[in-house]
């Protein structure tokens, strides 16, 4: 059975794909460039301090949206009992 390559090519979300992995790949790499290009240390400093800050903020933000969303799906059984 033949592939027809060109179909593939011409997939949007193939590329879609492909450049979020670049993206997520690249970026790290270009925000430590430009953290370490920085003329002054001391404002290398700070920014480093706050990319800490705000991928601690990130993650915990990420935490707190998965337990709502578990909330929501599993409804706790409340048993109720005859007197």
């Amino acid at each position: 059975m033949k592939f027809p390559l060109s179909w593939l090519l011409l997939n949007r979300w193939l590329w879609i794909i492909i450049l979020s992995l670049s993206a997520i790949t690249i970026g790290p790499f270009v925000v430590i460039i430009l953290m370490l290009s920085v003329p002054s240390p001391a404002f290398r400093g700070i920014g480093t301090i706050l990319l800490i800050c705000g991928w601690g903020v990130a993650a915990g933000f990420k935490d707190w949206a998965r337990s709502k969303k578990n909330e929501k799906k599993i409804k706790p059984y409340v048993f109720e009992t005859k007197d």
